[in-house]
């Protein structure tokens, strides 16, 4: 465990857009997704709802996964994978992650004994999900559905009712997990109820389209590249430079060690010219 300094990385999204059936989740994750990549091919929507992806297909020619009707944990995390493992998809869009919530509450209902106790079986199944997508390679967009209620609103001078969304059908605090998670109402129209980037918290409300996407992937590229992180090494002047370097980014320790080190030795060679390297060749000749 050690301290280092903060430093801005470059990011995969990992965002969720809620709002109620009918509010626009998936053709919104759709544009947001075009925004981030800003070509149809390299978009996989993985489908729970019984094919409403397909009905955008006018839009591109993004790739869709059906679920088929197996909603466990397990299931989408295998999704997840093919995705990734596919080689050409940028952004996976997960329509919707309710379902998981849904199948495993169903889950949890079924089982015998202890209730308590039994959630120390389920809340493993949920976490597996939420690190597949944290830790995933690509963007990747949640929908989720909100439980639905209705208010009076006036209109035309009638007060007549108008369909709402609460809260998030899906574990308590998984917004917490999001970078950003837009709340979408029945009108198309979004805000940002959670905001790490700092683009759209305190904004004015707004229609999500594929210029949102393109600020947010922006956004993602203002950090430090791995391979930037590799040209630093190259350039290091000395030695705790290098060890600064290591503990800033230990997340890519496997990659940049070595790297460090042979950076290391041909320190050590530049300050003693007269020492003789492995390949037995004079450094002060070259």
């Amino acid at each position: 465990m050690q301290l280092r300094t903060s430093e801005r990385k470059k990011a995969r999204i990992k965002m969720a857009l809620q709002g109620c059936s009918g509010s626009g989740k998936t053709y919104s994750s759709l544009l947001l997704a075009y925004g981030l990549t800003n070509d149809w091919n390299k978009i996989a929507v993985i489908d729970s709802e019984n094919g409403s992806a397909d009905l955008y297909a006018h839009l591109g020619q993004y790739n869709v996964l059906n679920l088929n009707n197996n909603y466990s944990p397990e299931n989408y995390i295998e999704a997840i994978s093919i995705c990734e493992n596919s080689g050409k998809i940028d952004v996976v869009i997960i329509d919707s992650l309710s379902q998981s919530w849904d199948f495993l509450l169903q889950c949890h209902t079924e089982m015998v004994g202890n209730s308590f106790t039994n959630w120390g079986k389920i809340s493993p199944r949920q976490n597996a999900l939420i690190q597949s997508i944290l830790r995933s390679k690509c963007h990747v967009i949640c929908t989720m559905r909100t439980k639905q209620d209705y208010v009076l609103s006036e209109r035309n001078g009638k007060m007549v009712p108008e369909k709402v969304g609460l809260k998030a059908i899906m574990r308590e605090g998984v917004d917490y997990e999001f970078t950003v998670v837009f709340d979408v109402d029945m009108k198309h129209v979004a805000n940002a109820s959670k905001d790490r980037t700092g683009l759209f918290m305190g904004k004015p409300d707004f229609v999500i389209n594929q210029f949102t996407g393109k600020k947010i992937l922006d956004w993602c590229n203002s950090g430090t590249t791995l391979e930037e992180i590799k040209e630093n090494i190259a350039k290091a002047n000395d030695i705790e430079e290098l060890r600064v370097i290591l503990r800033n980014h230990p997340e890519h320790k496997d990659v940049l060690e070595p790297l460090a080190i042979a950076r290391k030795e041909m320190l050590s060679i530049s300050i003693n010219p007269t020492k003789i390297s492995q390949n037995g060749f004079n450094a002060s000749k070259q």
